[in-house]
């Protein structure tokens, strides 16, 4: 199973206007332990577990993306299409 999303999740973590790319479960799990702006939320604390279960092979990468991207929501994270 790759670990690879079909389409990337371009958010501005750093700061608003800056963008980048997240495009894998490895990505997007350094991003939520490390960059996040908010250190507990509902959608983050799924996300976290989701992407852990995705990386186990328990869920898909596309799960693991729908849960990133409502992290990114729930902390007001702008996201580009």
């Amino acid at each position: 199973m790759s670990n690879n999303w079909n389409k990337g999740v371009t958010l501005a973590l750093e700061a608003p206007g800056k963008f980048t790319t997240i495009s894998n479960l490895q990505q997007a799990s350094w991003a939520l332990i490390e960059d996040w702006p908010i250190d507990d939320g509902e959608a983050l604390n799924r996300a976290l577990l989701v992407i852990e279960a995705a990386m186990k092979g328990k869920k898909t990468p596309e799960q693991a993306r729908f849960a990133f991207i409502a992290a990114a929501h729930e902390a007001q994270i702008e996201i580009k299409d």
